[in-house]
C-alpha cells in the first residue's frame, strides 16, 4: 500500500511498510595498506586472514566470538570420530554445501585435495602442522578418513577454520591457477567479487550459504593503512567496522563518541624479537642475553596501555594449553646488559639490522624498543617497509632481528612447533616462522607432539619453554589484543570475545538494525 503526502503543493510517495529500506552493505576498515594474499594456505598477516574467514569454512569451527578448542562444533563436516589412539580421524560431510561461483558441489574429495594442498610446502605456508599427516582418503563421496603417524596435540584444531584447515575447492583452485590467490573461492557466508590492489576486497551474500542467506549482502573490505584517515572515515559513518590502533589512548577516545562499541578482544598476539642465532655477533649466548636484559616491558605495556595488552609470561602466549605461565624471563636489566656487552667484546655497544612493517600497531613497539636498546648501548637499524613486502622478506632471512607478533591456534605445540622447531627454519625446504634458527628445543618440541599422557606432555612443553627462554631464541615482550570498534546499529549476531582469524567473524546472522 502507498500512501500520498501533499506537502506545500508537493506530492511525495511514502512507503508505508518499511518507511526506510535496511542497511545491507558493511563497510569494514583495515589498518594495512593492501593484501598480501587471498589464497588462504598461504595468507599469515592480520589482514588476509580476516577477509578470508568469510569466505571460507573448515571441517570443523570454533563457534563465532570464541577462540578455545572447548568450542569447536561441526562446519562442513556434520559429524567425526576418532579411534583410541587418537591416529584415525572419520569426517562426514554435509550434503549439498556449494562451492561459490557455481563450482559445483564441496564433497570428500575436495577435503582430501584441500589437506593435501594444505600438507605441502609448494603450497602451504602451515604445511608443518600437518607433518604427522601418512594418508588422507575419500572413503566415499561424504567420508574423509584421516590417518596420522602419530597422535597430534590439538589436531582437531588444525580443520578449523584457520589456516591450513580453510576448505578450498578442487575444480576452483585448479581452473584459476596462479590467479587463485587473489580470486579465492570457498563455501562460506560470503563470496569473492572483487580486488582492487591497495584499496578493497569486495564480497557478495552466498545465498546458497549452507546455513543460510546472510541478512548482509555486501561486504566492502577497505584497505586505510593511515590512522587518522581511518578514524574520521569511521566517525562519520563511512565504516562501519573499524581496526582500532593498538593503544589505550585511542579506546578511551572512540569509547567516548555516542553510538560506538570498542572491544579488545582474544588472543592476544604475542610480540617477539627474534634474533638470527647462527650469525656473528648474535651466535655469543651473551650478546642475546643483552638484549634480552635491554628490554623493559613494563614500559612498553605502559605505552601501549593496560586496557589493551598485557606483559609476556614466556615464549608461547598466555592462555594457551601448555603454556608456562611462570617461566622465568629475563628481567630489565640495563646494567647487567652492559656487563655482559662488555664480556663479549663489545664495551662501545654493537649496531643490529632490522627490516621492519610500517604497520602502526608493531611500528611503535619497535620505535620503543630501539630506545631502550639505545640505552643499552646498542643501535637498532630500523629499515621501514610495507606489510607485505616485509613478509617476504623476513622469511628469506634477510633480517639479523625479526620483530613478528602472532596468534595462533591455542595450543603450546603449534606456537612452539611453528618458531622453534628447527624443521620450521626460514629459508629451508621446510620453513615456517623460524626466525632465530634455534633448535636447542627440538626433542622436547616434537616429544611432546606425540606424548598421549597430558601430564608428560605439559612437562615436555614446560621443558622446551624452559630452554628456548635460556638460550634466548625468542625475547618475549608483550601481547596485543586486537582492538575493534563499530557502530551499534551493527548487531553481529553473537556475543563477541575473540576470534583466532584476529577480526570479529561476519555471519549469515550479522545485520544492521536500522
Amino acid at each position: 500500500m502507498m500512501k500520498r503526502i501533499i506537502i506545500g503543493g508537493l506530492a511525495i510517495l511514502l512507503a508505508c511498510s518499511p518507511a526506510l529500506a535496511q542497511k545491507t552493505v558493511l563497510t569494514i576498515g583495515m589498518g594495512t595498506a593492501d593484501a598480501s594474499t587471498l589464497d588462504p594456505h598461504s595468507a599469515t598477516s592480520t589482514a588476509d586472514k580476516g577477509v578470508l574467514n568469510y569466505i571460507f569454512n573448515g571441517l570443523v569451527r570454533i563457534k563465532p566470538g570464541q577462540i578455545s578448542p572447548e568450542f569447536i562444533e561441526p562446519d562442513l563436516a556434520e559429524s567425526w570420530s576418532a579411534n583410541p589412539a587418537g591416529t584415525e580421524w572419520t569426517f562426514k560431510i554435509r550434503h549439498g554445501v556449494q562451492c561459490h561461483h557455481d563450482y559445483g558441489e564441496f564433497t570428500a574429495e575436495d577435503a582430501v585435495f584441500s589437506i593435501k594442498r594444505a600438507s605441502d610446502k609448494k603450497t602451504s605456508s602451515f604445511a608443518n602442522d600437518f607433518n604427522q599427516l601418512s594418508n588422507v582418503e575419500a572413503v566415499d563421496p561424504y567420508t574423509v578418513k584421516v590417518t596420522l603417524q602419530h597422535p597430534v596435540a590439538g589436531f582437531l584444531g588444525y580443520l578449523a577454520n584457520l589456516h591450513g584447515g580453510n576448505m578450498v575447492c578442487k575444480k576452483a583452485v585448479e581452473a584459476l591457477g596462479d590467479k587463485f590467490s587473489k580470486n579465492p573461492i570457498g563455501t562460506g557466508p560470503f563470496e569473492f567479487v572483487e580486488y582492487q590492489p591497495q584499496q578493497y576486497v569486495k564480497l557478495a551474500a552466498n545465498k546458497k550459504y549452507f546455513r543460510g542467506a546472510p541478512q548482509i549482502e555486501q561486504i566492502m573490505y577497505r584497505y586505510i593503512p593511515d590512522d587518522a584517515s581511518r578514524d574520521l572515515a569511521f566517525e562519520s559513518g563511512e565504516l562501519d567496522l573499524v581496526y582500532g590502533k593498538q593503544d589505550q589512548s585511542w579506546i578511551d577516545r572512540i569509547s567516548k563518541v555516542p553510538g560506538i562499541k570498542v572491544l579488545a578482544m582474544e588472543p592476544g598476539e604475542l610480540s617477539t624479537l627474534f634474533i638470527n642465532t647462527t650469525i656473528k655477533p648474535f651466535d655469543d649466548l651473551r650478546v642475546r642475553q643483552a638484549i634480552a636484559y635491554s628490554i623493559n616491558r613494563k614500559q612498553i605495556v605502559a605505552l601501549k596501555g593496560a586496557g589493551s595488552s598485557r606483559e609476556a609470561v614466556s615464549v608461547v602466549p598466555s592462555g594457551y594449553l601448555g603454556t608456562d605461565q611462570q617461566a622465568e624471563l629475563y628481567p630489565y636489566d640495563p646494567e647487567k646488559a652492559k656487563a655482559l656487552l662488555k664480556e663479549a667484546g663489545f664495551p662501545n655497544g654493537l649496531t643490529i639490522q632490522t627490516i621492519h612493517t610500517t604497520f602502526g600497531g608493531m611500528l611503535s613497539v619497535i620505535q620503543a624498543v630501539q630506545a631502550q636498546l639505545k640505552k643499552t648501548g646498542i643501535n637498532l637499524d630500523i629499515q621501514l617497509v610495507d606489510h607485505a613486502t616485509y613478509h617476504a622478506q623476513i622469511r628469506k632471512d634477510l633480517s639479523q632481528l625479526v620483530h613478528y607478533q602472532a596468534a595462533r591456534f591455542p595450543v603450546a605445540d603449534v606456537y612452539l612447533t611453528q618458531f622453534y622447531d628447527s624443521a620450521s627454519i626460514v629459508g629451508t625446504p621446510t620453513a615456517i616462522t623460524n626466525f632465530s634458527h634455534c633448535n636447542v628445543a627440538d626433542t622436547e618440541i616434537r616429544a611432546a607432539r606425540i606424548e598421549t599422557d597430558p601430564a608428560k606432555q605439559k612437562e615436555l612443553w614446560k621443558e622446551a619453554q624452559d630452554k628456548l627462554i635460556k638460550n634466548v631464541c625468542g625475547i618475549p615482550v608483550f601481547e596485543q589484543l586486537q582492538i575493534w570498534a563499530w557502530h551499534d546499529d551493527l548487531d553481529l549476531g553473537y556475543d563477541l570475545k575473540g576470534s583466532l582469524n584476529l577480526s570479529p567473524p561476519i555471519t549469515e546472522k550479522t545485520h544492521f538494525t536500522k
